[in-house]
C-alpha cells in the first residue's frame, strides 16, 4: 500500500527492516507475558528514531512532526505497536518549548540518546478524568523543594521511564482567578522517588499496554525542576496536545493499514464452496470501504500535520484526525475479524491482539465524545456543553 507521494519513503523503508527483526511471535510472545518489548525499544532508540523531533543541537535528528508520524504508523503497519515507547517522541516536547536552557542542555541529550527514559505523562487522576483543571494532586512549595501528594491513574510506562513529566496543583482552586491557572509542571526523576514517598502500581488491561497507577506520599522535587512558570502548566501540557493526538492518528492510520492489507490477502487465499471468499461482494465491500475511510483519515492527519509545522493554529484538525483514524482502524479491524471469521480469534493470526490494541484510540488520549464537544464548541461556535 505505497505512495507514491510519500516524502518519508526512505524512513519509512529502514523501519520496515527494523521491524522486521520483530515479527509477529515476538509481539504475540510479549502480549502473552503482559512484557514490555524492552528489545524493540532500544533498537528503536539506538536507531535514533525515537529522537526524531529532538533538535540536532540536543542530540536529535530535528525531524518535523510528519516524520514522526511516519514512523510511528509504519511501525503499526508492519504488526508492531509503538505505544510502548512513543511519548519518548512528544512528552519532551513541554521541556523544549517551556524549559529553561540549563533544563534542556541537562536532559535532552539523554533522552535523545535513549540513555534517559522521559515516557510517563501524570496527568490523570481517579476522580477527574479528562476534567484536567478537577485535580487534586497537590505540590506545596518548601524550600528549594516542592513537596507533592496524590494520586495519578492511567500513567502508561511508568515502570519503564527514568522520568515523568507531573501536572501538580501549585496553587488551591479556589484562589485562581481562572481554572485553568494555579497548575504546574515538573520533571520528576523517578529513579530517586521510589521508595521515597513514590510507589507505582500496574493495572492489568485488555491490552499489553505497561500502564499504572501511581502514588505520591511527601515525595520531594527539587524546584529547579519547575518547567516555566509556576501556574502556567495547564497551557504547556495544553500545547503538546496536538502533536500527541497527530501522532496517535498516524498509529491508527498503520493500524488500519495492517488489517486492510490482512483481510485483502486472507479474501483472496481463502477458498470457500470452490471459489475464494474475496470473489463474494459481501466480502468485498466492508474492506473496500473500510480503505476508502482509511485514507480519508489519512488526508486529514497529514493536513493537521502540516498546520502544526506551519506553526498555525490546528487544535480542530488535530482532534478530528484523531478521531477519524481511530474510526477508520476500527472499521478496518471488524473488516478483518469478519474476514478471518473463526481464524481471527485464534492467536496465531494477530487479527485479535490488534483489535485489541486498536480499540484504545477511541478512548485515549482523548474519548471520541470530547473531541466532538470541541468540534461543536469551537469550530461550529455551539454553547459549551461542559
Amino acid at each position: 500500500m505505497a505512495d507514491q507521494h510519500d516524502d518519508y519513503a526512505e524512513i519509512r523503508a529502514e523501519i520496515r527492516k527494523l521491524c522486521a527483526e520483530f515479527p509477529a511471535e515476538y509481539w504475540r510472545e510479549r502480549d502473552r507475558g503482559a512484557e514490555y518489548p524492552a528489545a524493540f525499544v532500544k533498537a528503536l532508540s539506538d536507531a535514533g528514531y525515537l529522537a526524531a523531533l529532538i533538535p540536532e543541537e540536543f542530540g536529535g535528528s530535528g525531524l518535523p512532526l510528519s516524520a514522526a508520524a511516519a514512523i510511528l504508523e509504519e511501525i503499526h503497519h508492519a504488526g508492531g505497536n509503538a505505544g510502548a515507547c512513543h511519548a519518548q517522541m512528544y512528552i519532551m516536547g513541554a521541556l523544549l518549548r517551556h524549559g529553561s536552557a540549563e533544563q534542556k542542555q541537562r536532559y535532552l541529550p539523554g533522552i535523545a540518546t535513549g540513555a534517559l527514559r522521559l515516557q510517563a505523562f501524570g496527568v490523570t487522576e481517579p476522580t477527574s478524568g479528562t476534567d484536567t483543571t478537577a485535580l487534586k494532586t497537590t505540590a506545596t512549595r518548601d524550600g528549594d523543594h516542592y513537596v507533592v501528594n496524590g494520586q495519578k491513574i492511567w500513567t502508561s510506562r511508568a515502570e519503564h521511564s527514568d522520568l515523568m513529566l507531573l501536572l501538580a496543583r501549585t496553587t488551591p482552586k479556589d484562589q485562581v482567578a481562572k481554572r485553568t491557572d494555579g497548575l504546574s509542571i515538573f520533571i520528576l526523576d523517578m529513579r530517586e522517588a521510589l521508595g521515597n514517598g513514590l510507589t507505582i502500581r500496574p493495572i492489568r488491561t485488555m491490552m499489553n499496554h505497561a500502564t499504572t497507577e501511581v502514588f505520591f506520599d511527601n515525595v520531594r522535587v527539587p524546584a529547579q525542576n519547575l518547567i516555566g512558570v509556576e501556574g502556567k502548566g495547564f497551557r504547556y501540557v495544553l500545547s503538546g496536545m496536538n502533536a500527541e493526538r497527530i501522532l496517535i492518528a498516524a498509529e491508527s492510520i498503520g493500524d488500519a493499514k495492517w488489517f486492510i492489507d490482512k483481510a485483502a490477502a486472507y479474501a483472496g487465499e481463502r477458498v470457500v464452496f470452490g471459489r475464494p471468499i474475496g470473489q463474494n461482494q459481501g466480502v468485498q465491500f466492508p474492506i473496500a470501504k473500510a480503505y476508502a475511510q482509511m485514507r480519508a483519515a489519512e488526508l486529514m492527519v497529514r493536513e493537521a500535520a502540516r498546520l502544526f509545522e506551519a506553526g498555525q493554529d490546528c487544535g480542530a484538525e488535530a482532534n478530528m484526525a484523531k478521531m477519524l483514524a481511530a474510526e477508520a482502524a476500527w472499521a478496518a479491524a471488524e473488516a478483518c475479524v469478519q474476514t478471518h471469521g473463526g481464524f481471527a480469534f485464534a492467536e496465531e493470526y494477530d487479527v485479535e491482539r490488534k483489535f485489541r490494541e486498536t480499540r484504545l484510540y477511541q478512548v485515549a488520549p482523548i474519548s471520541t465524545n470530547l473531541i466532538l464537544s470541541f468540534i461543536a464548541e469551537h469550530v461550529l461556535k455551539m454553547p459549551r456543553s461542559y
